[in-house]
């Protein structure tokens, strides 16, 4: 096969170099295009992966109008304590509390003590992120960053 730029014996017009460079230029278009929707769709992906800030409202609802999936703040009294679970008590209910890795010992909180807990209302309990006693004591009870990440070793243990 003859090449473009010179001229082969049948007497064929020689290439100019506006019609090369029209010639190079729709693949480097296309690979810029390609980049620019690779990193827009990139930046969006990494976006909506990253974990939500959770800030509960400061100003606590009553345990019975507490709104489905939502950020809250309940106050009331601990009625009853089930390993990383507590039920807390105001006077409109009950609410189940789950506190994560922070309350699996169960000393986090004691019966009848008054707290407020912030936290996601989910499931049917509240996964408490804040925990605040009545002296104004704060204890963040979940990363906040979202859980950690296990390391490879850990997925290594089979039965």
């Amino acid at each position: 096969m003859p090449n473009e730029d010179q001229d082969n014996e049948q007497g064929a017009t020689p290439v100019t170099p506006a019609h090369r460079r029209r010639r190079l230029a729709v693949p480097v278009i296309a690979a810029a295009v390609a980049l620019v929707i690779g990193v827009a769709g990139g930046a969006s992906a990494v976006k909506m992966m990253r974990p939500t800030p959770e800030m509960a409202p400061v100003t606590p609802v009553a345990i019975s109008a507490m709104p489905a999936s939502s950020l809250i703040t309940i106050k009331g009294k601990v009625a009853e304590i089930y390993g990383n679970k507590f039920v807390l008590q105001d006077e409109s209910g009950k609410a189940l509390v789950e506190t994560g890795r922070a309350g699996e010992d169960e000393d986090l909180v004691a019966k009848d003590e008054a707290v407020t807990v912030q936290g996601r209302f989910d499931d049917g309990f509240v996964h408490a992120s804040y925990l605040v006693r009545q002296d104004g004591r704060t204890e963040a009870l979940r990363p906040p960053k979202g859980p950690p990440h296990r390391r490879f070793a850990d997925f290594d243990h089979r039965p």
